[in-house]
């Protein structure tokens, strides 16, 4: 496909409000792919790929009757973040890749550290490369709510870890998944991006502190093992 994306309950029903795409709002998901090709092409894709929605479950499947229509499909999906901003005073924007097979279970996963956190999830990704975009809702005026959303992501991006996944598909590390690169990276491998980011940057200066945690920030962060209560490479700077 050129595109495959998916939508759950909520972003549907909170994308359709918005712009009116045409979508199934009792649908507990949505897929939307795209296929490119010649009008041959396309057409024996589109054979086999409805074949495949059939034979796992689709309950419906709308085919584009023109490219306004194609357009209308596209537009819910486009317009789901600004949509989700319409429901909730803020949102958390998650951005962690798993494996395709696991897109069940984790899903399922998340639904249950919703409930656990109290704070909704909305799901909208990229299901063609299993790119997850969870949008956890909360309200920054709310004392608290702001450090259970945080606390909440980690939870997610250290489950796509769990799974064979990766902590970012797109959205880069920063600040934001700092501790979580400690989760899905070792300690000969943190040393080798720090071997490899000074060998462009022996002073330190570009973006200090971001994209590779220290060992000492792995170890107070729990990844790493402490012996004896004595901090492994003490030499390196704390932050």
């Amino acid at each position: 496909p050129g595109g495959l994306e998916m939508m759950d309950g909520p972003a549907i029903q909170a994308a359709e409000d918005f712009v009116h795409a045409g979508y199934d709002t009792g649908a507990a998901a949505i897929l939307i792919c795209e296929l490119d090709g010649t009008d041959a092409e396309v057409a024996d894709q589109l054979e086999s790929v409805q074949a495949l929605m059939r034979e796992h479950g689709a309950t419906r499947i709308q085919v584009a009757a023109d490219d306004a229509e194609k357009a209308r499909f596209w537009a819910g999906r486009k317009a789901a973040f600004p949509a989700v901003g319409r429901i909730s005073p803020d949102y958390y924007c998650m951005d962690g890749t798993i494996p395709r097979h696991q897109l069940a279970h984790v899903l399922r996963r998340i639904r249950e550290l919703s409930s656990e956190y109290g704070l909704g999830v909305v799901n909208v990704f990229h299901a063609g490369d299993g790119n997850l975009h969870p949008l956890i809702l909360f309200d920054g005026n709310r004392p608290g709510e702001l450090e259970t959303a945080e606390r909440l992501g980690g939870e997610i991006l250290t489950l796509c870890v769990e799974v064979g996944g990766t902590v970012t598909g797109e959205h880069g590390v920063g600040m934001e998944k700092i501790n979580e690169m400690c989760v899905q990276f070792r300690t000969a491998e943190l040393n080798q991006f720090h071997a490899v980011k000074h060998a462009f940057d022996p002073r330190g200066l570009l973006n200090p502190g971001k994209a590779v945690p220290t060992l000492a920030r792995c170890a107070e962060f729990g990844a790493m093992h402490v012996h004896n209560g004595e901090l492994p490479h003490p030499e390196l700077e704390r932050f």
